[in-house]
């Protein structure tokens, strides 16, 4: 008998929070779609992860940053959901593929703002505008910004930039999706333990000493601490969450 279980789609789901995310929506008993840049092998790993775990998965090449790719995409993402799922929509759309970079206002240049513009916002928004048509009714948008949307560390202007555009078009999403039970939410990262942003945080014991100092839980943040929050956001028990922002970063400058 075809499962009934949902289906979440989760870009950049081959490491980090992207990986975990899989993994724990699939112990929630949500199918998973998940994308990667150029890690096959690890995307593949988080696939057979996830069957093990007793759902299906897939995993698909995609670049967030590379607009002209989309329709391509969404080509291969219908293939896939008939051949493998057995359906023609998806329920959850995980917004999670980023780069990270440092640099002072003063050293910024276009190139890396529009590199940054393309995969955080740019992307996200025209992605997320030719998957809502594939979305089912009573499903649900989450995307990923950053605590530095709400507290300033030099350096991260860009980015944050960025991040703060995608706040600001989770609550719009909300507001037009909302006759279609679709609901839209950002869920905000404090400082991460991954190898994101060249392992920026895990490789620095200075930059981990000075997190934890102000963080009231006393320590910077691993994967594991945002997969679950992901995976609550696709469940009926966050049914009249919406337009929210969550931040998940242990209490930084609370």
């Amino acid at each position: 008998m075809e499962s009934k279980s949902k289906i979440a789609l989760v870009t950049g789901g081959s490491r980090g929070l992207g990986k975990d995310m899989a993994l724990r929506l699939a112990k929630k008993g949500l199918d998973v779609i998940l994308t990667y840049h150029s890690k096959a092998d690890d995307a593949q790993n988080v696939v057979a992860q996830v069957e093990q775990a007793g759902q299906k998965a897939a995993a698909l090449q995609l670049n967030t940053g590379d607009l002209k790719s989309f329709d391509a995409f969404i080509g291969q993402l219908k293939e896939v959901l008939t051949n493998k799922f057995n359906t023609d929509h998806f329920d959850f759309l995980i917004n999670n593929a980023g780069v990270g970079a440092i640099a002072p206002i003063k050293d910024v240049t276009e190139e890396l703002f529009d590199e940054l513009l393309n995969v955080h916002f740019k992307g996200v928004y025209f992605f997320t505008q030719k998957l809502i048509p594939v979305l089912n009714d009573g499903g649900g948008i989450i995307n990923i910004s950053s605590g530095l949307t709400r507290v300033s560390f030099p350096g991260s202007s860009p980015y944050a930039c960025m991040k703060g555009a995608i706040e600001v078009f989770t609550r719009y999403l909300a507001k037009e999706l909302g006759p279609r039970g679709i609901r839209a939410n950002t869920i905000a990262p404090g400082a991460i333990a991954t190898d994101f942003n060249g392992a920026h945080v895990r490789n620095s014991e200075d930059t981990q000493k000075a997190i934890s100092s102000i963080t009231a839980l006393g320590r910077v943040g691993v994967a594991e601490d945002i997969g679950g929050v992901a995976a609550f956001l696709c469940t009926e028990d966050a049914r009249w969450v919406n337009a929210q922002r969550i931040e998940a970063s242990g209490g930084m400058f609370v």
